[in-house]
C-alpha cells in the first residue's frame, strides 16, 4: 500500500493543543485510536508539508483539466 492506493476506510481526526504544551493529532478508526503528540515546531513543519502537498495536488488536478 502506498500514498496513491485508495482505501474505503473512514476515520475521524482531531487536532489540538494538549495541557502539556504539545500539539496532538488524534485519529480514530474502527475502534483503533492513534494519538500522536508533536512539539509546536514539529507541528509547524507538518503544517508546511501539508500546504506543500496541497499546492502540488492542485497542480496535478489543473493538468488533468
Amino acid at each position: 500500500m502506498g500514498i496513491n492506493t485508495e482505501r474505503d476506510i473512514e476515520a475521524n481526526m482531531q487536532i489540538g493543543p494538549t495541557d502539556a504544551g504539545m500539539v496532538r493529532i488524534f485519529i480514530e478508526s474502527q475502534g483503533v485510536e492513534v494519538p500522536m503528540d508533536f512539539e509546536p515546531e514539529e507541528a509547524e513543519e507538518i503544517a508546511e508539508e501539508i500546504r506543500s502537498a496541497a499546492a502540488q495536488a492542485r497542480a496535478v488536478a489543473a493538468k488533468k483539466r
